[in-house]
C-alpha cells in the first residue's frame, strides 16, 4: 500500500539524499514494513518518487488503527539542484523558496502561485480562499490591486455541474471583499448588502470606491446563466 500523503521533504548534507516524511499506521505492534522511497523515472528536469509499505492496518485485530510519521529515504543519481520533486504523482515539493534542508510543499496554485494582482489568475486563487462552489461563473470583479470586491455563482439543482439540463436553470451568488496580502487575496467579509457599511465594519481602510456603487444581490434564485460564450471557472477539490 502507499501513503495516503506526504508531509515534509528534505535534502541531507550531500543534497542528493532526499528524506520524505508520510503518515503510517501505527499500534502496540510493528505496523509498518518495507517501508522505501524510489525513483519511477530518470531523473530530468523533474524528480519523480513513489513511497510504498505493507502494514498489517486493514486487520482492526493488528492493533494498528492510530498514525504516526516514518521518514523513507533515497539516494538521488546526482544532486538535485532546482528540479522540483513530485512523491506518488501528486504532492509536490520545490527548493525555490525553501530553508535549507527543507523543500517548499506546493499548493493547489502550484509551486508559484500568480501574484495578487486584478488578474484572472489571482481572482482563482480569491476563489479557492474562500472555498467557492465547483464550476462557478464570476460575476463582476472591483480591484486596485490591494482591495478586491468578487460577486461569483454557481448552478444549483441535481448533478448540475456543465449541464444545460432544466433542472439547472437556476443560479446562488455570493459577494466577498479581500485585501491582498503577501500569500495572496485574503478574504475579509462576505456580505449580500451594498455599498459599504458591512466591510467598512470589518476593515475600515477598505475603499469606499470599490463599494459605494454596490447594488444588493438577490438572495433567489436567478433564472438566467451567463451568456454561453462565457467560459466558468471550474473548481476541482483536490
Amino acid at each position: 500500500m502507499e501513503p495516503s500523503e506526504v508531509t515534509g521533504a528534505r535534502l541531507g548534507d550531500d543534497r542528493r539524499t532526499l528524506l520524505l516524511d508520510a503518515p503510517v499506521p501505527s499500534g502496540a505492534h510493528a505496523c509498518v514494513r518495507k517501508l522505501k522511497a524510489v525513483l519511477t523515472d530518470p531523473m530530468a528536469d523533474l524528480v519523480r518518487v513513489q513511497i510504498t509499505f505493507t502494514s498489517p492496518s486493514g486487520d482492526r485485530a493488528s492493533g494498528c488503527t492510530k498514525e504516526s510519521t516514518a521518514t523513507a529515504k533515497v539516494r538521488l543519481p546526482m544532486p538535485l539542484g532546482d528540479r522540483d520533486v513530485i512523491v506518488d504523482n501528486y504532492t509536490r515539493f520545490t527548493a525555490d523558496g525553501a530553508k535549507p534542508p527543507g523543500l517548499r510543499l506546493c499548493g493547489k496554485l502550484g509551486c508559484t502561485p500568480p501574484a495578487t494582482g486584478c488578474t484572472a489568475a489571482s481572482y482563482d486563487q480569491a476563489l479557492m480562499a474562500v472555498d467557492a462552489p465547483e464550476h462557478t461563473y464570476r460575476d463582476s470583479e472591483k480591484c486596485d490591486g490591494k482591495w478586491l470586491v468578487l460577486d461569483f455563482s454557481w448552478r444549483t439543482g441535481p448533478a448540475c455541474g456543465d449541464s444545460t439540463d432544466p433542472a439547472c436553470s437556476s443560479r446562488l451568488g455570493d459577494r466577498w471583499f479581500f485585501r491582498a496580502k503577501n500569500t495572496g487575496w485574503a478574504p475579509i467579509v462576505r456580505t449580500s448588502a451594498g455599498g459599504c457599511r458591512d466591510v467598512q465594519r470589518a476593515e475600515p481602510a477598505f475603499p469606499a470606491s470599490l463599494c459605494a456603487s454596490l447594488a444588493p444581490l438577490s438572495t433567489s434564485l436567478h433564472p438566467s446563466f451567463p451568456p454561453p460564450s462565457a467560459s466558468p471557472t471550474r473548481r476541482t477539490r483536490l
